[in-house]
């Protein structure tokens, strides 16, 4: 694992833990640390114990975004930009094309890069005093078309115009009534409030959870029907183990126990 982030897997509960560590940075996103997300992910999706990933980050702050103290050396010429954006996207395709849920836990600063980061989760789970904001708008740089359809896609054109063109930081309760944040609690509730949820979810039958979670990512994306993709989950679905435990357990008035990993 690069410097500044660290990844821990609890096999007992099925949660996996991506944590944003420069705490001196205010958990700044460097280079190397976009460039390291895909492989966390894919180590999330192939290992069967994790059910789920939090993202959280170190000493009081989720992230204030990229490491803009790389971008004179590593963002100077039209291709080293492309270069770098090519790493960006690549940690926000990877998080936001996953199978397996994602959820931002989030305390403190959540802009620019580190809410391109948060709205590319699933959901997001906020303290009070965070502050929300993608801030291009302040560099003199245009936010990629991807992440601006993620963004738009969860709260609207009329409030991603705000957010972008502004670049305005938000608060928690305000970041909840636009759709940008699913819960909000006081800071010392937040982490036992997303291990709950995160319990929840792992309790889930797996099959159903992912899913769904790939028939809303087409949905997401765009997709109007459902494809062949979509028709083979179904049926997986309907002919697998946790089909027939779910319906035996409603039917038996007893908790579930499904297998599928």
């Amino acid at each position: 694992m690069v410097a500044g982030l660290e990844f821990t897997v609890d096999a007992e509960s099925g949660i996996a833990r991506l944590m944003f560590n420069r705490p001196e940075k205010h958990n700044a996103i460097t280079f190397e640390m976009w460039q390291a997300i895909p492989d966390v992910v894919a180590t999330v999706e192939s290992d069967p114990a994790v059910k789920i990933l939090q993202l959280t980050g170190a000493g009081g702050s989720f992230s204030a975004g990229a490491d803009v103290g790389e971008f004179r050396q590593l963002r100077a010429e039209p291709a080293d930009a492309a270069r770098y954006d090519e790493a960006v996207l690549g940690a926000v395709r990877a998080l936001h094309d996953m199978v397996k849920p994602t959820v931002a836990v989030i305390q403190g600063n959540c802009i620019g890069g580190g809410c391109q980061i948060a709205v590319a989760c699933d959901l997001r789970f906020a303290a009070f005093r965070s502050r929300f904001g993608i801030t291009p708008a302040k560099l003199g740089i245009v936010y990629d078309f991807e992440s601006t359809r993620q963004l738009v896609s969860l709260i609207g054109p009329a409030h991603a115009r705000y957010l972008l063109l502004s670049a305005e930081l938000l608060d928690a309760r305000r970041a909840r009534e636009i759709g940008l944040v699913n819960e909000v609690f006081d800071a010392d509730e937040l982490p036992s409030a997303a291990d709950r949820f995160a319990a929840t979810i792992a309790g889930r039958s797996q099959s159903s959870v992912r899913g769904m979670n790939r028939i809303i990512n087409k949905i997401s994306a765009g997709q109007r029907e459902a494809d062949d993709e979509v028709h083979q989950i179904r049926l997986s679905a309907l002919t697998g183990e946790d089909y027939a435990e779910g319906v035996a357990a409603f039917l038996e008035r007893r908790p579930p126990r499904f297998t599928f990993r």
